[in-house]
């Protein structure tokens, strides 16, 4: 089944009640999971940091980095507050968390799996952590190069197998070339095909990429969108994508980073709906008829029908026989075999022989 990722993300905006609502939307929308995102703004972004060109257009141009991650925290204190809440509701609550401290404190939740984002796919001490937790994890690959991902998911093999920090990346390396570390990612580990860009360009969304890691990696791979609309994530389940991540806002027009390239409530809603239609539309893959088509396939096919008549014991003649939906009888290539054979009876135009 196709995991459906509601990404509240920081579309909150530091306020407590639409984080609230935020998780409502979610639930009703049908989405297996509501994400937030959990950080120090001080821990995640120096003072000189910039932002990002997306940012900049959707933000204040003057603030800084770290101002703009300051008002988009999500305060410690509302995380017990919001996951008894999306229990209540039947959706699963998760956090992203951008720092050791916060990934310890979301220890304390009980979490049922980690998404480990883009931006932390090369932060050793981080994914190493992430790991050594032991839960599930889902690794998104935006920004990324397939060396880049090889080495996460090494320093993940390796965390989940050992206590304590490597001595070097060589040690990881060593442990990533025996068996034991592959099949410490089994069960364990999904990779998400990623563009970090927000509203993603369509000409950069390269939905290919989700074949690439699943042949490089042979583990389950999904995908997060961060396009406009509702056609890439589809296309994604299409392609086979085992995880769909989308993030939504209740306002489209709110301030903030991301509420551009989020759905709005009524499309999130749509969009979880044509993922389990494309879900159940991508069947089993054996060639075979569907029970719905029996009956069509009876009314539908033609059989050989006798196009004249013929008495018993002549020799059936090519002309003396044709085709015709006839709803029983041989199929039209037995019509070839039965030239030239002695008729076993007495037939009439429109019979149809057994």
């Amino acid at each position: 089944m196709v995991r459906v990722i509601a990404e509240a993300g920081v579309n909150h905006n530091g306020n407590r009640h639409m984080a609230f609502q935020l998780i409502k939307v979610a639930a009703e929308s049908g989405a297996d999971a509501v994400k937030f995102q959990t950080f120090n703004a001080e821990r995640l972004a120096a003072l000189t940091a910039p932002k990002a060109k997306y940012q900049q257009a959707t933000t204040d141009v003057l603030e800084s980095q770290l101002a703009m991650l300051k008002k988009l925290e999500l305060p410690a204190e509302w995380h017990a507050d919001l996951q008894r809440y999306a229990d209540e509701l039947g959706i699963t609550f998760i956090s992203t968390a951008f720092d050791l401290q916060s990934l310890a404190f979301l220890q304390t939740l009980d979490l049922p799996f980690y998404k480990v984002p883009s931006g932390e796919i090369t932060n050793g001490p981080l994914l190493l952590a992430f790991a050594q937790t032991g839960k599930e994890l889902i690794i998104s690959t935006g920004m990324a190069t397939l060396s880049e991902v090889e080495q996460a998911l090494a320093i993940v093999a390796y965390g989940y197998a050992h206590d304590g920090e490597p001595e070097s990346m060589e040690q990881v390396w060593h442990f990533w070339s025996t068996p034991d570390a592959h099949v410490c990612l089994n069960s364990r580990v999904s990779l998400l095909h990623c563009t970090s860009q927000y509203p993603t360009p369509m000409k950069e969304v390269n939905l290919s990429a989700i074949g690439t890691l699943k042949n490089a990696f042979g583990l389950p791979v999904g995908y997060s969108d961060h396009t406009q609309g509702l056609v890439i994530p589809i296309a994604a389940v299409a392609l086979g994508a085992s995880v769909i991540e989308k993030h939504f806002t209740l306002d489209r027009t709110l301030p903030g980073p991301d509420h551009k390239a989020s759905l709005e409530p009524g499309e999130l809603t749509e969009l979880v709906s044509n993922v389990r239609d494309i879900e159940l539309a991508m069947g089993s893959g054996v060639k075979k008829p569907q029970p719905s088509e029996w009956d069509t396939r009876q009314a539908a096919r033609q059989q050989v029908i006798f196009s004249e008549p013929v008495e018993r014991g002549t020799r059936i003649k090519r002309r003396s026989l044709t085709t015709a939906r006839c709803g029983r009888g041989l199929t039209p290539v037995s019509l070839w075999g039965m030239v030239g054979k002695a008729a076993p009876e007495s037939y009439q135009k429109g019979d149809v022989p057994e």
